[in-house]
């Protein structure tokens, strides 16, 4: 391994890096928010959006996301839509992203006792109220350990867009290999720069559910 070719391709990694936080963040952000709206619409049992929930379910888990990256940055244009690469990436990530925050919610939302929320309407408090101050939160910490696996998961899959020529890590590893021939360096920094974002996460996840577990028991 060569110190210098290392030192050479650091700053382009470093760029990359910020390229491919951005879209997670961006397309994490998103999905939380589609998982959320599934995950109430799916608890109320909304006739007719039930069933469209159910069939973008389906057809989000049941297809990868390159196939997705695929139809919004090749597919579309065919139909006159044009998308930039980044929006399709944030856009990708937010489609496949969405099912699975949404079914990690559904679950942390039946694990709530009913009861508890029985004890809300009796205080007074209307079905939103209820659902803002006493189910999500509670949810919330049921649902954590696979909210951030889901993190985790969505990270790692932006390692496929790349496809879409975004100059994100896996580019610049690709393209660099490539170019110089020097494998071991490249491939090395590429572990490295997803080590330098996902190991915070993971850590960061474990810190907040140990939390939301002592403020479960101490309630």
């Amino acid at each position: 391994m060569n110190p210098s070719v290392l030192a050479d391709y650091l700053p382009l990694y470093v760029q990359a890096a910020w390229m491919t936080v951005r879209i997670a963040v961006a397309g994490i952000a998103a999905a939380s928010l589609v998982g959320l709206g599934c995950a109430v619409v799916g608890y109320y049992r909304v006739p007719v959006l039930r069933q469209l929930l159910g069939a973008y379910v389906e057809l989000s888990r049941n297809t990868p996301l390159l196939i997705q990256l695929f139809f919004l940055y090749y597919g579309l244009p065919k139909a006159g839509i044009v998308l930039s690469g980044e929006a399709s990436a944030i856009i990708g990530l937010t489609f496949l992203g969405g099912s699975y925050m949404g079914e990690a919610l559904r679950s942390g939302i039946d694990s709530v006792s009913q009861v508890q929320l029985e004890s809300a309407y009796s205080l007074g408090l209307s079905r939103w109220q209820s659902m803002r101050k006493v189910l999500l939160p509670q949810a919330l910490a049921g649902a954590w350990p696979a909210l951030v696996a889901n993190v985790i998961f969505l990270i790692k899959e932006t390692s496929v867009v790349s496809i879409v020529a975004l100059p994100d890590l896996m580019n610049v590893a690709k393209n660099l290999i490539g170019r110089d021939y020097n494998t071991v360096e490249a491939l090395t920094l590429l572990v490295i720069g997803y080590l330098v974002i996902l190991l915070p996460v993971s850590l960061l996840g474990s810190l907040l559910e140990r939390r939301f577990r002592r403020g479960l028991v101490g309630s």
